[in-house]
């Protein structure tokens, strides 16, 4: 047995007290049914396990791989980030089989809906969210909690421990109070269980928070003084205290962090290609024109000594080792189009996943491997695919990020007929017969959608090796092990930005910001003068998708509008006192956050009738009160001698629910068990 999982199965037991009020298991390995089972693997002493550096960075590893499991997953059919994305703007849950799927959220999202990690199940993931946010802090507490205890460290290397475990629980704190809005504060590793919990106001957690960065910037080194990649550095210290100075009002601190990362850092925006070229899947089907957008983007060249746009990111390539998780993103974020409810206007399946060593191969239609074996458990809104793109009211045709010329953006009609049992052998697709108008899609929500391929293409070695497999595959890819990004200095662009609309929304050199990004893109429609906070939110979604929490930014950005008192968009100001605590689905009110889902997505806009096994009415609603997602009912009954308190709207609410106030009472409490 491995240092690590020794490590982890100890975790598992100390924390057991953490494990009932998240009510599941603390095994980072198992998503198994049987998780709510407790198993305690022994009885010991953590004193003895954590006195050492190995513990340490044993511990320190557990947290680091426990990052990019929101990113990656095991699971064949969900990509947790996706819960993210389905609360924005930019997308909306489309396993039209699926009658349990997320899409009419103002009903369906309950405190009791979400009790188990079988959501999962091509649904949603807030249940893992949850919990697995709280097993994260769990992880960075237990070396917060023992690094004092390591004699043989000197100050500055137990200083560098504790300001990374201080990242890691910070980035999950900050995930959770903009998920669930207030939530217990643990920060302890309990001997026994403690069962009366009481929720920690969401800007007591946030102060919080950004005591601990503070200290963490000063206390990690930079990534150039470290040895290996992939670990919590300065930059990202930075990147996360900006965050959190915003968050709390802090605007011009805000904007101090942002400059120095982009200043002094020496981090550079890549203006070039660089790296190794990806020639895709299968250049005969799909040729990339090889451009620094594409290159930015491939896993081989996000670590890469010679990309100076990285400040952290998260290392996940490799075959065959327990570290290395799959990223699905080619098959849970790419149209599903191989089958019969894509048809020629003869009547045919228009695409054909025909294996290599097949005769009727042909590598110019190869689209299984050039753009992977889609099952669309998301979609992207239209606003995602079409109307972000537009800047001055005009569709910009030479943003890289939305150029199919160069191959970085698939659109429906690039696929092309490879049925030759059809007389439209090698036509584009078409999504109605042009000669009746006939609808050849049946299902368009889960079929017919075009993709950012720049970001979501990865290259899937094991599936393409399998040309007979029995598995249905036969060759057909769903994207593979890949490293990831968890901030770039495009992103310090973007808070830095933000920051200066805050404190002066007429100001100038906002723009100047966000066409850095622009003129790497080679775009054609540049800002001119005053921008408004919907601008910056756009080229936020159009530089960072799939890359941001994008529903914990609009939460977030939500509450720097009510606090400061800018205005979007719209005009709309908002009322720090209410902007979280209204309900209902009318166009009238709420958040920043709702206002985004209910101008541009596709919520609230009506049932829409498809023709899909399971399903054949989707209406796709939101409701103001979901900016936060419910305290799940199971946390709730498991603090059983305690009150935690319920968000607004949801069964359970109560605004008499006594809250800390502070993060210190909240602390002080925490070694309180009840009888």
């Amino acid at each position: 047995m491995n240092t690590m999982t020794q490590i982890t199965q100890k975790l598992n037991y100390i924390y057991k007290g953490l494990a009932l009020l998240i009510g599941g298991t603390l095994m980072l390995s198992s998503c198994s049914k049987d998780f709510l089972e407790p198993k305690p693997l022994s009885f010991y002493d953590p004193t003895a396990t954590f006195n050492t550096e190995e513990g340490l960075i044993s511990a320190m590893a557990i947290c680091d791989r426990h990052l990019k499991l929101y990113w990656a997953t095991d699971h064949n059919e969900m990509l947790t980030l996706g819960t993210e994305y389905i609360f924005s703007e930019l997308m909306v849950a489309s396993a039209t089989d699926k009658r349990n799927m997320m899409s009419d959220v103002a009903h369906q999202l309950t405190p009791t809906s979400e009790t188990s990690y079988q959501n999962l199940g091509r649904t949603n993931s807030i249940w893992y969210l949850w919990e697995e946010t709280y097993k994260g802090i769990m992880n960075a507490n237990t070396i917060i909690q023992f690094v004092d205890q390591v004699e043989e460290l000197d100050e500055p290397t137990r200083n560098m421990y504790k300001g990374r475990a201080y990242f890691h629980r910070a980035f999950r704190y900050m995930a959770l109070v903009f998920q669930f809005g207030d939530v217990p504060l643990i920060t302890k590793i309990l001997d026994i269980p403690k069962q009366n919990y009481r929720s920690t106001k969401r800007d007591a957690i946030l102060e919080m928070i950004t005591r601990d960065m503070e200290k963490a910037v000063e206390w990690v080194p930079d990534q150039q003084d470290m040895g290996l990649t992939g670990m919590v550095n300065k930059g990202a210290c930075r990147m996360l205290l900006a965050k959190c100075y915003l968050a709390l009002g802090e605007y011009a601190k805000a904007k101090e962090q942002t400059d120095i990362l982009i200043e002094q850092s020496g981090y550079s925006l890549m203006q070039d290609s660089f790296g190794t070229f990806n020639d895709g899947g299968e250049p005969q089907t799909w040729p990339i024109t090889r451009n620094v957008i594409w290159d930015l983007h491939r896993p081989e060249n996000k670590l890469s000594p010679g990309n100076q746009e990285v400040i952290m990111g998260m290392p996940n390539r490799g075959a065959g080792a327990e570290s290395f998780t799959k990223m699905l993103t080619m098959r849970i974020l790419y149209p599903f189009v191989f089958d019969q409810r894509l048809k020629t206007k003869d009547g045919k399946q228009a695409l054909l996943n025909i294996r290599r060593n097949h005769d009727d191969y042909n590598p110019n239609y190869d689209y299984m491997r050039a753009f992977g074996r889609g099952i669309a458990t998301f979609r992207p809104t239209s606003f995602h695919t079409d109307g972000v793109w537009k800047v001055n009211g005009i569709m910009d045709e030479t943003d890289l990020r939305h150029n199919s010329e160069v191959g970085n953006w698939i659109r429906m009609e690039d696929y092309k007929v490879n049925n030759k049992e059809s007389a439209e052998f090698g036509n584009p697709v078409t999504l109605y017969n042009p000669d009746n108008g006939d609808l050849l899609c049946s299902d368009s929500i889960r079929r017919w959608f075009d993709v950012p391929h720049y970001k979501l293409f990865l290259d899937d070695p094991v599936n393409e090796a399998n040309i007979t497999g029995s598995d249905g595959l036969r060759g057909a890819t769903n994207g593979g092990n890949a490293d990831w990004y968890l901030y770039r200095v495009a992103e310090a662009y973007l808070l830095r930005a933000e920051a200066k609309y805050y404190i002066n929304p007429g100001d100038g050199t906002i723009a100047d910001d966000l066409n850095a990004l622009r003129r790497r893109a080679q775009c054609s429609e540049l800002y001119q003068g005053a921008v408004t906070i919907g601008d910056i939110m756009n080229e936020r979604a159009r530089e960072l998708y799939w890359e941001e929490w994008r529903n914990v930014e609009l939460t977030r950005v939500s509450l720097c509008l009510a606090r400061s008192g800018a205005p979007d968009e719209w005009g709309n100001v908002y009322n720090l006192n209410d902007f979280d605590k209204q309900s209902g689905t009318d166009s009238q009110g709420g958040s920043y956050w709702y206002q985004r889902i209910i101008h541009y997505s596709m919520y609230n806009k009506g049932p829409i009738q498809i023709d899909a096994t399971g399903i054949s009415n989707i209406n796709y609603t939101m409701d103001k009160k979901n900016i936060y997602w419910p305290i799940p009912y199971a946390a709730i009954t498991a603090n059983n001698k305690g009150n935690l308190s319920q968000n607004f709207g949801y069964d359970g609410y109560d605004p008499a629910t006594p809250k800390w106030d502070n993060w210190e009472d909240a602390v002080e409490d925490e070694d309180k068990i009840s009888e």
